[in-house]
């Protein structure tokens, strides 16, 4: 038991060292946004004060709450001192949910407001910022918030079960993990936008609505569909999503507007579609689909086994 004990300390030890190392040099960075952006801004009124307000959203509270931490951490009061940086953790949420429409901005007053532009060269030359765009130093927070995930964990870990600051650090845990969750979806949902924006751009005309509340986005890839009577294959490209799947074709290449776009030939809902493999299951060249939907059968195939596999796999999930 006594070197059980032992080994935890010194891991433990090791951890708050590393967390402490580490808060310094964020909080270092912090620095540079808040004093020779944030500051200055609030001071010269370069730009109007919403407008600073999406761009940095609540930064200057997460470089409060970080230094409030490092002092704690300094003086090695670790368990109180997470608990005291959790009770401001929400603020990484807020950060998140803000931090598109912050980038937005940005690139808009960079484009708009000639002064702006001036002032954020001339800042990003100083020496302090050894090459640092303000684009670099924004997205910062997220990622210490996921170091901040693994540190807490770590600390958790290597603290007896029966000591007084177990408690508290289970306590931290669960707030970061929690945070770290919402953050996370908010990723997610956006990737997904950007997923579902591209497919509707990339396909000819307004007819299908692809930018619907609630789709997923799953894959996309070309396959061959196989008609029902004796005719040649036909190379279609699909996508599927949560509740459809879109059979499309290029436009004619010599098309003035759209040689680069898709026509939509089909779209298939997926809740009354049964997926079998007809063949795909032996180690043979490639594989064949099988999608029957109440008034239509879909016969889709690839050389290519893996991918065959992978569709099947993609489809029957969606499916279900």
């Amino acid at each position: 038991v006594e070197e059980q004990r032992a080994r935890w300390e010194r891991k433990r030890s090791r951890t708050a060292k590393e967390l402490l190392e580490t808060e310094h040099k964020y909080i270092e960075q912090l620095d540079l946004v808040v004093t020779f952006f944030v500051t200055i801004l609030k001071a010269k009124g370069t730009l109007k004060p919403a407008v600073l307000e999406t761009i940095f959203g609540p930064l200057e509270s997460i470089y409060s709450a970080s230094h409030v931490l490092s002092l704690h951490l300094e003086r090695g009061n670790l368990a109180s001192g997470l608990e005291n940086f959790c009770q401001n953790v929400e603020l990484y949420g807020h950060y998140a949910e803000n931090l598109e429409q912050a980038n937005k901005t940005l690139k808009e007053q960079l484009r708009k407001n000639k002064s702006f532009r001036r002032f954020k060269k001339l800042q990003e030359n100083r020496p302090q910022f050894q090459g640092r765009k303000l684009e670099d130093l924004l997205p910062l927070p997220l990622q210490r918030l996921h170091q901040y995930k693994h540190f807490f964990r770590d600390l958790l870990e290597n603290t007896s079960p029966d000591s007084a600051e177990y408690q508290k650090l289970a306590k931290a845990v669960k707030s970061i993990s929690e945070v770290s969750w919402w953050v996370q979806d908010i990723t997610e949902n956006r990737e997904n936008s950007l997923q579902l924006l591209r497919v509707q751009k990339l396909l000819k005309g307004q007819k299908t609505q692809v930018l619907t509340p609630g789709r997923w986005y799953i894959r996309e890839g070309w396959l061959l569909v196989v008609p029902s009577k004796g005719e040649e294959l036909k190379c279609r490209m699909f996508f599927l999503f949560s509740d459809i799947l879109i059979a499309t074709k290029p436009c004619h290449p010599l098309h003035l507007l759209n040689s680069n776009k898709l026509v939509c030939q089909a779209v298939y809902p997926l809740h009354q579609c049964v997926v079998d493999k007809v063949f795909g299951h032996t180690q043979s060249q490639g594989g064949l689909l099988s999608l029957s939907f109440p008034h239509k059968t879909l016969l889709l195939m690839s050389s290519d086994q893996q991918d065959i596999n992978d569709w099947y796999q993609s489809l029957t999930a969606a499916v279900r």
